[in-house]
């Protein structure tokens, strides 16, 4: 029951948060345009600010599971490879392609990691959190922009995938987060305290647009994508990759880090980078929402089921 009580508690308002959004949209004070305006602002700052205080908030030197961050890192990769095959043999049509593949790799453990860690193990699972934060998320952010530009419609071309990996805000807010950290660069409290307040903007407001944007006629459209997409993110590659890492010996704080890495829902930036990037949209908006939705029966099952192996 601790379990479930957890999931709902993290889940459920985010699920609120896009109810809001939908009603907005319902009540007309947003339409389509103001909406992808918001949304570019989200993309462009809000999240960039996010990404750059998750980082500058972690300490390198503490709580450094070489192990850990090894297999998390190996494992996202084996997941972008396996989701690319899968994205390439299962849709046509590029648009969903980059959609799909994002999706099925990019988890939102920004969001998921600490909170679900620090429930099940305290502070030490957060410090190994928030270590892996500093990794993952700039791992997340470039492969997502691979995926999105090779999937473009256009002909691969190395030189603007590279530059596009550059340019992107994401990438950028990454990059100078580790530079800081790295340099132990300091931030006066005051400007400090304002990237944190529009940092922490990000999320909420990420997920209301996520709403407004949200149309269930739809899921029809999507049925093929929602179910290869959401069955391999909730269920085969966390029963796959936390399988993996039980065999090599992961127990307790390290496995629900491991846990919130493939087996959180998919990241709401991913509907942001796909609006801004030339994905489909709609259906990256239907992947975040019903991934939230589902993955509260499916973060319970597995959190229950390696609590009652005594695995956590």
């Amino acid at each position: 029951m601790d379990s479930l009580i957890l999931s709902l508690e993290i889940v459920l308002p985010l699920f609120l948060l896009m109810a809001v959004g939908y009603v907005i949209k319902l009540t007309g004070l947003m339409n389509e345009t103001s909406v992808k305006q918001t949304n570019k602002v989200i993309f462009k700052i809000f999240l960039p600010l996010l990404v750059f205080c998750n980082i500058y908030n972690t300490e390198l030197s503490e709580s450094f599971d070489s192990h850990l961050l090894l297999y998390a890192v190996a494992g996202v990769a084996i997941q972008f490879v396996l989701s690319l095959c899968l994205a390439v043999l299962t849709e046509r049509e590029n648009s969903r392609r980059g959609v799909m593949l994002q999706g099925m790799f990019r988890s939102n453990f920004v969001l998921f990691g600490i909170p679900i860690s620090t429930a099940l193990f305290g502070e030490t699972a957060a410090g190994l959190a928030s270590i892996l934060i500093a990794v993952i998320i700039p791992m997340y952010n470039v492969l997502a922009v691979v995926s999105l530009e090779i999937f473009n419609g256009k002909r691969p071309n190395v030189g603007k995938i590279l530059v596009g990996i550059i340019t992107n805000p994401l990438i950028i807010a990454s990059a100078v987060g580790i530079l800081f950290v790295a340099l132990r660069i300091p931030l006066p409290t005051p400007i400090y305290d304002t990237v944190s307040d529009l940092g922490s903007i990000a999320t909420p407001l990420a997920f209301v647009i996520l709403g407004a944007s949200f149309s269930f006629g739809d899921v029809g459209r999507y049925v093929k994508e929602l179910f290869v997409v959401l069955s391999t993110k909730l269920l085969v590659f966390p029963a796959l990759f936390l399988g993996i890492a039980l065999l090599l010996g992961f127990r307790g704080a390290p496995l629900a880090v491991l846990l919130t890495v493939f087996g959180a829902p998919i990241a709401v930036s991913s509907f942001t980078m796909a609006q801004q990037m030339g994905g489909d949209d709609k259906l990256a908006g239907q992947l975040v929402v019903f991934s939230s939705i589902l993955s509260i029966g499916t973060m319970f099952l597995i959190i229950f089921f390696l609590k009652e192996m005594a695995f956590l």
